[in-house]
């Protein structure tokens, strides 16, 4: 079975995000969805909501779990026996970025490979820190996080 770890902090997690999984479906036999565990970084929503928000959006969905861990994304990805690490690029910057971070983790561990998508256009401005500051001023989020997360902020 070829599993992928998709893994941030989804604070909360967006359409980009779930565009992303939707598409790492068609490569993955399963995502695991990872929310790493920062007790440094302040977020808008606990874990256990982010969780929720989660699990919600894909209860339908069967080759989606949603997972917490508070240790290294590679060494979380052994854990579960992940081949591939899935990342959402939504322009250069991103890119330079996760490259970055791809080439520390295949340092770790070889035989994991990152696999990169880009995001669709309609959805490449989207980031968990433009839906916060959305919601920090009431502004309207439709469009851009799944509707469990508007029925919950309602």
């Amino acid at each position: 079975m070829k599993i992928a770890l998709f893994s941030g902090s989804f604070d909360p997690f967006t359409l980009g995000h779930y565009e992303i999984v939707n598409r790492g479906l068609q490569l993955f036999d399963k995502i695991v969805i990872g929310i790493g565990i920062n007790a440094e970084k302040k977020t808008m929503f606990d874990t256990e909501k982010r969780l929720f928000f989660i699990q919600e959006t894909y209860k339908n969905e069967s080759r989606v779990e949603a997972r917490t861990y508070s240790n290294l994304t590679i060494q979380f990805a052994n854990e579960i026996g992940a081949c591939a690490i899935l990342r959402g690029l939504r322009n250069s910057i991103d890119l330079e970025y996760e490259k970055t971070i791809a080439l520390a983790n295949r340092h770790q561990n070889p035989d994991i490979e990152t696999v990169f998508l880009l995001s669709l256009p309609e959805y490449s401005f989207i980031s968990s820190t433009v839906v916060r500051e959305m919601i920090k001023y009431k502004g309207n989020i439709q469009g851009l996080v799944p509707d469990v997360l508007i029925k919950y902020l309602i």
